[in-house]
């Protein structure tokens, strides 16, 4: 799965913060709903904020493959965590590495990248959620740059980030054609967020709903051709997917190294419960999913790393390994009997997680559907 010295060193960086830095907090900052600031600066410290992206404008000179690792690895500890690291090094930093000006990279994404700044990335709205033409939130051309109005739902870092990428309409009658994604600072008068949501899982990212009236950007904001957005996520979808993977392998990781342990220190009748045939089933079962997931993960990233197209390799690698994760949380919660039901194990953690992977990189309806039309379906 990981055909380098440098991978399987990186792996082994990464898992010994999670457990000596991520694991031993998780449940109190679950608990309280609170973004792990001081974890979010380390790992900036340690270079993982920039991982994708070249020394010239302040990354690491890593590739794909070394930034899933780091996000599986984090999954593994905290997945709200992950999440949004994962968010800071892709999504809210790309279009501003991509098509920013060099006077963007020195205000924006050099701090980006060092932790200090905060970046978002816009495209879900109220009615457009897997239905990117249907888009509201406008770009009008103004004489010197763009007018920005309309509104963004479940967006992650959305109460605290300092810049954010966002889906706009430019030409409703263009439809998919008149996307564009535009930069827009937190501080753009007119820009305002509601509070965050509270949620089911993931509880220490921040999501909320995002409000542009009448944002005034200059022309450098609009990040690539104009008519070209959608043409700019497609750059980065399969990075997006396989990134959703690898928070799946995490997630996936720990709920089978927790139902392992307790299986083996579970007595009934005289015996650990690990002893029984279905219980050893449900490990199995997991062992066997997690081994292909990680197959399929990782040869994603090491064709996306060789510049070799495999959005539909990236697709399928989500779709799996986000399903076997969801299925590797219930059957923890199994293992673990009522015990699985109290908020004192980690395992109702992972159960409620779990379902945050189903939404984000494209629905399964969605993907299911794309996956099949590229057999001619």
């Amino acid at each position: 799965m990981l055909r380098s010295d440098i991978e399987k060193l990186h792996r082994k960086i990464m898992a010994r913060f999670v457990d000596e830095e991520v694991i031993p907090m998780a449940r109190e900052l679950d608990e309280k709903g609170e973004f792990p600031f001081h974890l979010f600066r380390k790992l900036a410290d340690m270079g993982i904020l920039g991982i994708r992206y070249p020394k010239k404008v302040g990354g690491s000179g890593g590739n794909t493959t070394l930034y899933c690792i780091a996000m599986e690895e984090l999954a593994r500890g905290l997945l709200s965590l992950a999440a949004t690291t994962a968010m800071q090094c892709l999504m809210a930093t790309n279009g501003l590495y991509l098509y920013g000006t060099k006077e963007m990279h020195d205000e924006y994404l050099r701090p980006a990248l060092r932790g200090e700044k905060i970046g978002a990335f816009q495209l879900t709205e109220p009615e457009a959620g897997s239905d990117l033409g249907n888009v509201r939130t406008s770009a009008t051309k103004a004489e010197d740059g763009w007018l920005i109005n309309g509104m963004k739902t479940w967006s992650t870092s959305g109460p605290y980030g300092d810049f954010h990428t966002v889906l706009c309409q430019t030409d409703p009658a263009k439809k998919l054609r008149g996307l564009m994604f535009f930069f827009i600072p937190a501080d753009t008068p007119g820009f305002s967020h509601s509070k965050k949501f509270e949620t089911l899982g993931t509880r220490t990212s921040s999501l909320s709903e995002i409000y542009f009236n009448n944002c005034h950007v200059p022309p450098e904001y609009m990040l690539g051709e104009l008519g070209r957005g959608l043409d700019v996520l497609l750059t980065i979808l399969s990075e997006i997917r396989v990134m959703t993977a690898c928070l799946a392998l995490g997630l996936h990781r720990a709920a089978m190294d927790d139902s392992i342990r307790y299986c083996k220190e579970r007595v009934q009748f005289g015996k650990p419960i690990g002893k029984y045939q279905l219980i050893q089933a449900k490990i199995a079962n997991m062992a066997v999913n997690l081994q292909a997931g990680h197959l399929m993960t990782y040869n994603v990233t090491h064709l996306i790393d060789d510049k070799i197209p495999c959005l539909n390799e990236a697709s399928m690698a989500k779709y799996f390994t986000v399903e076997s994760a969801c299925k590797a949380a219930d059957e923890a919660t199994r293992i673990y009997g009522a015990y699985g039901y109290s908020m004192e194990y980690s395992v109702q953690r992972y159960y409620r997680d779990c379902r945050f992977l189903l939404y984000g990189g494209g629905t399964h309806e969605v993907l299911q559907t794309t996956i099949a039309r590229q057999f001619g379906i």
